[in-house]
């Protein structure tokens, strides 16, 4: 399993275009994995996880109105960005539904999961992830390379 993730971090990476910064070597996929699970006061070399933390995971929820229509902004509190719980994704998607129950749409859940398990890496202090109905549902291969905006740009 960690061979997948380590290979959709790093298209996730690739995409994102993280560590790519010109100051100095580019970060490699399994560094930007690896630091997303890692405590960084931790010695050098020892590779320390992020502990499992409580919920919750979602501060709170809005709809708003973007270009692409109607989008659910999904406010994470701390835990939720760096909780290593592997439950996490579940908890905090069941969090999301009793504060927005119209969110169970065909294709919301999977953009959730692809922020869940990628934007939290590539941007762990984005504000909300923003998810809309009106996206269309694709394979994960295709959540992955459109950085979890299928259909349309990020608004």
């Amino acid at each position: 399993m960690v061979g997948a993730i380590g290979c959709v971090a790093a298209t996730i990476v690739a995409v994102a275009g993280c560590g790519s910064s010109g100051d100095g070597p580019a970060e490699s996929p399994d560094d930007a994995l690896a630091a997303s699970t890692s405590d960084s006061t931790s010695a050098p070399g020892a590779a320390v996880t992020t502990p499992v933390l409580p919920p919750p995971y979602v501060d709170h929820v809005d709809w708003v109105q973007t270009d692409v229509g109607a989008s659910l902004q999904i406010h994470p509190t701390s835990s939720g960005r760096r909780t290593d719980n592997p439950r996490g994704a579940d908890i905090a998607w069941s969090e999301v539904l009793a504060m927005a129950p119209d969110a169970e749409t065909p294709g919301m859940r999977a953009q959730f999961d692809c922020h869940w398990n990628f934007a939290r890496a590539v941007e762990p202090d984005k504000p909300s992830w923003n998810i809309e109905p009106s996206r269309p549902v694709v394979t994960e291969q295709v959540m992955i390379e459109t950085r979890c905006n299928p259909g349309a740009p990020e608004e």
